[in-house]
């Protein structure tokens, strides 16, 4: 074992290199390669002004067009489940998902308000009006009773189908309009990935190392957080029993405090091989990876964001929708904006540049033709005030 400190410039840098922000958004666009290099794609339902996985797909190629995700699903470059959210996940690594099927379906078993589910009988008869129809969304099938939203009151069917694609029984076949269609998982999983068996340690392993190579340096909680398909327990034990093959790394934090984690052995050469990084002004989605975890995004780069999606609108301090705005390996601001979709318009609400930010000429320049990209991205007009 090896100790490697990391400055914090050069922590920044890993980190963005690591999810595919540190070079220009150009060049040929390979769908499959950025999700298999993030690790998954995580799916939102909520369209502000683009849907959050293609916002995330655009932000590192810009050549991306709304939608394409949904082509390569059913391609089936990825399948769909679920890590902290649902994701959509590169296809090669559904042999080292199944633990993460049964970890869900006993999870389910033990949940009081899945009590409605329909029992093995009742689930049968749903897979089997699937084999016969084809894919099925939760709209073809009826339950009596009333039909409440909360979760623990949804209808027996969508409680039975979901049981099955959290089991891996079922998988998402396609998405329309963002609803999803199940099929059997025979149907859309590749038969010679199916029949891959790895040991419960096996798939940990790979889980675990999956994860400390995106991250690029991590603690256990992190390393656990990532794909949140091993307990805390399984990560420290794989830290355990595998220490003498990682690499010790000290980490320089925005407030000069230092913190420790883990690397594999691989990052010194990740290190060696790192340049300035683009100084290019990307606007960032509030679901994008790299900002995910709040806590991380604070100590690494000093800049305190939370989705305000869900806070009361009296006490947002910022907005319902808000974007980070990041340029070279520094957050420099956050915008809020509003799609007018009538009127086929992109307006720009308020922009406030972070403490000790200046906002000159050259930072309006990027901000303003990142703005108009955009905006053409999501086939509207840019209007800047």
């Amino acid at each position: 074992m090896s100790d490697v400190h990391l400055s914090n410039g050069a922590a920044r840098r890993l980190w963005l290199e690591r999810h595919g922000l540190f070079y220009s958004p150009t060049g040929p666009l390979d769908v499959p390669q950025i999700g298999h290099a993030l690790g998954f794609v995580q799916l939102d339902s909520i369209r502000h002004v683009e849907r959050a996985h293609d916002h995330i797909l655009w932000s590192r190629n810009q050549s991306y067009r709304a939608g394409g995700l949904d082509k390569h699903l059913q391609e089936r470059d990825f399948f769909e489940h679920f890590t902290h959210d649902a994701s959509l996940i590169p296809m090669r690594f559904l042999p080292m998902w199944q633990r993460q099927f049964q970890r869900h379906a006993e999870k389910i078993v033990q949940a009081g308000w899945w009590k409605n589910m329909p029992d093995e009988e009742g689930r049968a008869a749903l897979k089997a009006r699937i084999a016969r129809e084809g894919p099925l969304s939760t709209k073809d099938f009826e339950s009596e009773g009333p039909r409440p939203k909360a979760m623990w009151h949804r209808p027996a069917h969508k409680l039975g189908l979901d049981y099955m694609w959290y089991a891996g029984e079922l998988a998402t076949s396609y998405r329309e309009k963002f609803i999803k269609y199940y099929d059997l998982a025979e149907r859309i999983f590749p038969e010679d990935l199916r029949g891959v068996r790895l040991s419960h340690d096996e798939q940990i392993d790979w889980l675990c190392r999956a994860a400390l190579e995106r991250l690029g340096f991590a603690s256990s909680g992190e390393i656990q957080r990532f794909w949140g398909a091993c307990s805390a327990t399984e990560v420290k034990t794989w830290l355990s029993t595998h220490q003498g093959a990682l690499m010790s790394v000290s980490i320089e934090l925005a407030d000069k405090s230092v913190a420790q984690g883990w690397a594999l052995p691989s990052i010194e050469q990740r290190l060696a091989k790192l340049g300035a990084p683009s100084q290019f002004m990307r606007l960032l989605n509030p679901f994008d990876p790299t900002i995910r975890d709040r806590k991380r995004t604070e100590r690494l780069f000093g800049f305190s964001y939370r989705n305000e999606i869900f806070v009361p609108e009296a006490q947002r301090q910022w907005g319902y929708y808000v974007y980070p705005l990041l340029e070279g390996e520094r957050f420099v601001g956050r915008v809020l904006l509003r799609a007018d979709r009538k009127a086929g318009s992109l307006h720009i609400m308020r922009l406030w540049p972070e403490d000790g930010v200046r906002w000159g000429t050259e930072r309006e320049r990027k901000w303003q033709a990142e703005f108009r990209r955009f905006a053409r991205f999501a086939g509207l007009e840019p209007v800047s005030s």
